[in-house]
């Protein structure tokens, strides 16, 4: 988490190098550090990531599933185009997927995650309409989804979300300079978040619902 919030990361097992250079080189591609058609340098990667450069390939393979990378013969291995035109089928899935997946976290959740959530819409709420850092607010916006889909209790579930937030997130990144302000839809968290915590599977549906809405409604004003 960047210095937008002191609420808590999730704590995760112990990764092997693989994973940890899937997480670190998919976060970078996701926030467009590493640019769209951008060649992949994978000897440059296990130097900058500490690891060896078959834990970068290993990563590598995995991001081309996620549409993030594509490789091609004797040419080598690319970021993806963000395609805009892509946004239409990523929300189409997300209007679907996110709502079932805030209805079961609402429903399924640990105490421990509830109370997760119930902090973070406690930190977001103290700080609404005043965080202005584009790149922490989409940093603090991909750990809040990914926590509501771990919540959700559904690897399956989590994973094909997360891919979708990943696309989406890139789209917005892509326009971020275009976008007035980021904050407000941080803000929307907050109700969502306190639904899921309280056990309000209807209510959380229909604000994750709301807030997809909210989100392909700005990125399409700004296009």
């Amino acid at each position: 988490m960047t210095s937008t919030s002191t609420a808590p990361r999730q704590v995760d097992e112990p990764a092997s190098l693989a994973e940890r250079a899937y997480r670190d080189i998919r976060d970078r591609l996701i926030m467009l550090d590493i640019r769209p058609g951008a060649p992949i340098d994978d000897r440059q990667l296990s130097q900058d990531l500490g690891v060896g450069r078959t834990p970068v390939r290993e990563a590598l393979k995995r991001l081309e599933t996620d549409h993030l990378v594509i490789s091609y013969p004797r040419r080598g291995t690319f970021a993806t185009i963000v395609d805009i035109t892509e946004l239409a089928d990523v929300s189409e899935l997300r209007r679907v997927l996110e709502p079932l997946a805030a209805s079961k976290a609402a429903m399924v959740a640990t105490d421990e995650v509830r109370s997760q959530l119930d902090l973070l819409a406690r930190d977001i709420g103290s700080r609404a309409g005043r965080l202005e850092d584009k790149r922490g607010l989409m940093e603090y916006d991909l750990d809040v989804h990914r926590l509501i889909y771990r919540a959700a209790g559904n690897p399956h579930l989590e994973d094909t979300l997360i891919r979708l937030d990943n696309l989406a997130t890139r789209i917005w990144c892509l326009v971020l300079d275009k976008v007035p302000s980021v904050s407000g839809h941080i803000d929307e968290h907050v109700d969502l978040l306190v639904a899921i915590a309280g056990g309000d599977a209807d209510r959380a549906a229909a604000l994750a619902l709301e807030h997809i809405t909210s989100f392909e409604r700005t990125i399409r004003a700004v296009l």
